[in-house]
């Protein structure tokens, strides 16, 4: 198969969430066989120079770049108040964008066009409008719900309506978008619930998948763990879940356990955090490399509170063989067994609790991190995955050359009958 997929950031190098779920699809449909194109947004925020990408990469995927201004624009945002229209998705709509789109789809022909991403699905009438291909959309969260829950825990309430406002706007555009597509492959089997819940279109759960050569893990537990956290910091959820971490747990957890160390990594660390100073606690920043940062460490943190889809940090954490403590939603979308292969801790007692625990008796953080190599190994595998992916694709394109079909019969029996309404059979 052809397959162009359109990104919101370029998959190379792939450092946080969003790049390494569109790098393990990409890298494992061409391992598969398939040709592959990818355009990206190339943004001030996440921006790449394609001298930086290796060459063998671009020749694989033929990527290019599309330069976009992705700025908030306050006077934008504050008229955008006063519409039913997405702030989040129109920032995302670029005449550039679409001007080098076509031109793309003039000189190409395509089996599947994947949007990684709602904030990729204005440009569906364009790709309608020049090809044939099927348009699958890849959502890595549900997007609204994000910040519907972020909106919830906001206490201060001008903030609070202009959240709710972003969250109303994106949900009319999200559930209004996704009959649009012909496919859904969400990222999560519990997203994936939520869109057949709503939709006719095809769904299925494709996660983020682990190429499980470049992941060997490490089960040895230090006598007095270490614990973790690693994630891109201006994903708002992850600042939030620090911030309430550091607040509201870790002075509790350094009076039952003193000597306990907590390492913080990450791209795009706050003011705040760079400048706390805080017992235990070390603010590391961007590491050159994630998988030799977890692996001198012993069990990781999540104690995320809003988010959706799958937090492919813990899917790492998990194949290098490490325990992670997470709440509810740091674990959505992960088919675990509580206390097998991960530990929920969903408010600041059971926080408190698990921490203390792990670093009290480390045989069971070795224990639950070998579990949890193996639920990846069982359910995570990228070619698996891909497979997978390659199935949910034919079907979709099974399901349009019965269309050709169907109306080519139809289109047949209309020539089959006289000017007069008479069949030349003549019954």
């Amino acid at each position: 198969m052809n397959i162009l997929i359109l990104c919101n950031k370029s998959p190379f190098p792939p450092g946080e969430g969003g790049p390494m779920a569109i790098n393990s699809i990409v890298t494992g449909l061409i391992e598969a066989g398939h040709q592959v194109k990818v355009m990206a947004f190339n943004s001030e925020k996440y921006h790449v120079d394609l001298k930086d990408i290796p060459a063998e990469y671009k020749r694989k995927t033929r990527i290019e770049f599309i330069d976009v201004n992705l700025r908030i624009n306050k006077i934008k945002a504050f008229k955008n108040l006063f519409t039913d229209e997405s702030y989040h998705v129109q920032r995302f709509i670029s005449r550039a964008f679409e001007k080098r789109l076509v031109k793309v789809l003039e000189e190409e022909e395509f089996d599947i066009v994947q949007l990684e991403m709602i904030y990729m699905a204005p440009y569906i009438e364009t790709i309608r409008a020049h090809s044939d291909a099927k348009i699958v959309l890849r959502a890595h969260n549900v997007e609204h719900q994000i910040w519907e829950r972020m909106a919830e825990k906001e206490i201060f309430l001008l903030k609070r309506f202009y959240l709710t406002h972003l969250a109303r706007t994106l949900k009319k555009y999200e559930l209004g978008v996704i009959d649009k597509v012909d496919g859904i492959a969400a990222i999560t089997y519990t997203d994936a619930a939520f869109f057949r819940g709503i939709t006719a279109t095809p769904v299925i759960d494709i996660p983020y998948g682990i190429d499980l050569n470049k992941f060997i893990p490490s089960y040895e537990t230090n006598k007095k763990p270490s614990f973790y956290h690693i994630g891109s910091m201006n994903w708002r959820p992850n600042e939030e879940a620090m911030r309430w971490f550091l607040t509201e747990i870790w002075d509790k957890i350094n009076e039952r356990v003193p000597n306990a160390k907590l390492y913080l990594a990450g791209r795009n660390m706050p003011k705040w955090l760079k400048k706390l100073k805080k017992k235990g606690v070390s603010v590391v920043g961007e590491v050159p490399d994630a998988q030799e940062f977890v692996k001198q460490h012993d069990v990781a943190v999540v104690p995320l509170l809003s988010g959706s889809g799958i937090r492919i940090k813990i899917i790492e954490s998990m194949a290098l063989g490490k325990a992670v403590i997470t709440t509810i939603v740091g674990a959505e979308g992960i088919q675990y067994t509580e206390y097998e292969d991960i530990i929920i801790a969903e408010n600041v007692p059971k926080m408190v609790e698990a921490v203390c625990r792990l670093y009290n008796h480390p045989e069971e953080a070795e224990l639950i991190g070998r579990k949890a190599r193996k639920l990846v190994e069982e359910l995570y595998d990228n070619k698996k995955i891909i497979n997978r992916l390659q199935i949910f694709y034919n079907e979709i394109i099974s399901e349009r050359v019965i269309t050709e079909l169907k109306n080519m019969k139809e289109g047949a029996v209309e020539k089959w009958e006289t000017t007069d309404g008479r069949c030349k059979s003549g019954d």
